[in-house]
């Protein structure tokens, strides 16, 4: 989806105009992916705009800097803050917020530490990740040739700009062979995710998402999800899955800030279900709505109001 600019970026501690926002081509981020970012939304709401789980996403961006023994330069209060403050700025009523951290100019070796680190904060108007059409209909997907990296190798636990190389190739390959998205196997062999979001298979009524030690990224859609499963009264087991689940499965749907809740509707050509968004499936993603536009009860303190 082409960008539209916006009139600020929030960029290392104050408000510019968005051509402002620069970096210099030597940066370290440039060169070897030193990068962290988020993906967050912002969904309208009859109280105004609100941010889902800003909190927990800016935490998330901490952490994942911190396992790379990157320290960033604002408390997550302050962070908080300037993406509400973005938000306002830019008018933004319902959108997507990217903030991401990464090492600036200062050294071109692959030691990052005395690189600068710098901190930006985006927002932009962005819709169905995976096309309006596909929260009813289901995608078409596919499991990629390109497996997520093994334990040991790169920390899947962090949310780096380096790791979706890895995210492109197996999104690439599934748009090159007329897929919506890819799903990818762990080093294992086992289900993982797809380029960018988690997933979940519907079995005999019986809900199954791949562990955290599946290279996943810990979501936090998906834990979200997971809560209210838990809330409906539905079984859920976080395991280690063999790929032919993914042929078996009465239903499966992904996961994300950017996919929502979107159902997939077959894998390599094999029809899930009935080939459409099944019961469960329709379920969850009207209690995930219903909860992110505020008309559930938003008993976990998810929406932070703008």
């Amino acid at each position: 989806m082409t960008m539209q600019k916006m009139e600020y970026i929030w960029f290392n501690g104050e408000l510019v105009e968005w051509d402002k926002a620069t970096i210099h081509v030597l940066a370290h981020v440039v060169h070897y992916g030193t990068s962290w970012f988020e993906g967050i939304r912002a969904y309208e709401t009859a109280r105004g705009t609100a941010i889902f789980r800003l909190t927990d996403h800016i935490r998330r961006l901490s952490d994942s800097a911190k396992i790379y023994r990157t320290a960033l330069p604002y408390s997550v209060e302050q962070l908080v803050a300037a993406t509400k403050a973005t938000v306002r700025a830019n008018k933004l009523r319902a959108g997507y917020i990217r903030p991401v951290v990464y090492r600036g100019y200062g050294e071109i070796g692959v030691n990052p530490l005395k690189n600068p680190v710098e901190v930006a904060i985006a927002t932009i108007e962005w819709g169905k990740y995976l096309g309006a059409e596909a929260m009813e209909q289901g995608v078409d997907v596919c499991v990629s040739s390109w497996n997520r990296f093994a334990p040991n190798t790169l920390p899947a636990a962090s949310k780096a700009g380096g790791n979706y190389l890895n995210s492109q190739l197996i999104k690439m390959e599934a748009l090159a062979n007329g897929y919506s998205e890819g799903i990818a196997l762990d080093a294992n062999g086992q289900i993982s995710e797809g380029s960018g979001e988690n997933l979940f298979v519907i079995r005999d009524g019986v809900v199954y998402t791949p562990p955290i030690s599946a290279s996943i990224l810990g979501g936090i859609t998906r834990d979200t999800v997971l809560h209210l499963l838990s809330d409906m009264g539905i079984e859920v087991r976080q395991q280690a899955l063999p790929r032919e689940m993914l042929y078996l499965a009465d239903e499966l749907f992904f996961t994300g800030t950017a996919a929502e809740v979107t159902p997939i509707r077959s894998v390599d050509k094999v029809s899930v279900g009935a080939g459409r968004r099944g019961p469960i499936s329709a379920e969850v993603q009207a209690a995930f709505f219903a909860l992110v536009q505020g008309e559930g009860e938003d008993t976990r303190g998810w929406l932070e109001y703008v």
